[in-house]
């Protein structure tokens, strides 16, 4: 019986944009272990699940197929994004500041 795990992409580092976060995927664990070819060192495995990956449009929907298809399924919630204050170049001036200079 397979098993994967059904979870919300987070945001790419290198990117600020949001594009591919809102779907819903579904991966499936892996179930063999990986094994080296000892001519190339090329890492490799037989289990072809492993490049599976489906996407939803709602977590709900990833549920019902892991259901309806008898696959065992864990669902990881996605965090919440730290919103953080934006300060301008400017107010490293100003002279009303909290912190004292450093220099």
């Amino acid at each position: 019986m397979p098993s994967a795990r059904i979870y919300q992409p987070a945001k790419d580092a290198s990117q600020s944009g949001m594009a591919r976060t809102k779907a819903w995927l579904l991966e499936f664990d892996q179930s063999s272990p990986r094994d080296t070819d000892p001519l190339m060192g090329w890492t490799g495995s037989s289990d072809m699940l492993q490049q599976v990956r489906l996407s939803f449009e709602t977590q709900e929907e990833a549920v019902a197929y892991a259901t309806r298809n008898g696959i065992t399924y864990r669902v990881e919630q996605p965090q919440k994004p730290v919103i953080r204050k934006g300060l301008s170049y400017s107010d490293n001036f100003k002279f009303n500041r909290t912190a004292p200079w450093t220099h």
